[in-house]
């Protein structure tokens, strides 16, 4: 069973996964991995040089991405495009279809886990993941991350989210990012060494989603260095900036000055 029902047909201009089944000297038959039946690409649609060797451009039992040009349900025809198709759609489509074969694999093992048909965890798992998260993957990948509640907010049973969390947690390698930056701040007050490390303890206390984390450390006063772990680039800097404002803003109001440089 695929992320699609079987009697599901693609769209015209969508991008498909398909297996080279069949080579002959005018196209070749191939089978959409997404939607289990069979396509075919003419030679005219394979580049837009010209072909004197279908074979120079695919070969039987390979994976291709191809663009759907026509569908015929009646027919039960499919016409498919692969010199349509750029380089960064087929990378992308790739990618997509490997994260969507892997959130499968991992619902499989919840259902031989619980002792449920495999259809009733794809029913109760897969539809609200996709639509939270985009793609399957992308929840299962969350809840390695943060933990059980990111599927009970999916409004998963209980059973099944736990189970599907654990062995997220159990299969799922979670990569993490690093940024730094410096951070100057300076106090002339009385107390100006209290507020300081008051200043540096409010920014490591920022709130941070589970599995990041927030490091600063003296370089030589007044340089302090700020480190943050995060699951992408885009969280990291977020928490960073959030962080060194926090800093910068509590000792202002202590009568400091800070400022903020990116590493």
């Amino acid at each position: 069973m695929s992320s699609v029902e079987k009697d599901e047909w693609p769209e015209i201009g969508e991008l498909v996964v398909t297996s080279v089944n069949r080579i002959t000297n005018y196209g070749v038959y191939v089978m959409l991995d997404e939607y289990e039946k069979e396509g075919f690409l003419h030679i005219s649609e394979i580049s837009s040089s010209w072909v004197k060797n279908i074979r120079d451009f695919v070969h039987e039992g390979e994976k291709v991405v191809l663009k759907v040009l026509r569908v015929d349900p009646e027919k039960k025809h499919i016409d498919l495009s692969l010199r349509r198709v750029t380089r960064r759609e087929r990378r992308e489509k790739i990618l997509l279809w490997k994260r969507s074969k892997k959130a499968e694999g991992l619902l499989r093992s919840a259902s031989q886990r619980l002792g449920v048909p495999f259809d009733e965890i794809y029913a109760k798992a897969w539809v609200p993941l996709e639509e939270s998260f985009g793609e399957a993957y992308g929840g299962l990948e969350r809840a390695a991350r943060e933990g059980v509640e990111v599927m009970l907010e999916q409004g998963l049973p209980k059973e099944l989210a736990e189970a599907l969390t654990e062995i997220a947690k159990e299969k799922i390698r979670i990569s993490m990012v690093k940024v730094k930056g410096e951070l100057k701040i300076r106090c002339a007050k009385p107390d100006g060494v209290l507020q300081i490390k008051e200043a540096l303890l409010k920014a490591k206390g920022v709130k941070v989603p589970r599995g990041s984390d927030i490091r600063i450390y003296v370089v030589s006063p007044p340089k302090y260095r700020i480190e943050v772990t995060a699951s992408d680039y885009k969280e990291a800097n977020s928490l960073m900036k959030k962080a060194a404002e926090t800093a910068v803003e509590s000792i202002a109001k202590a009568g400091g000055e800070g400022a903020f440089e990116r590493g």
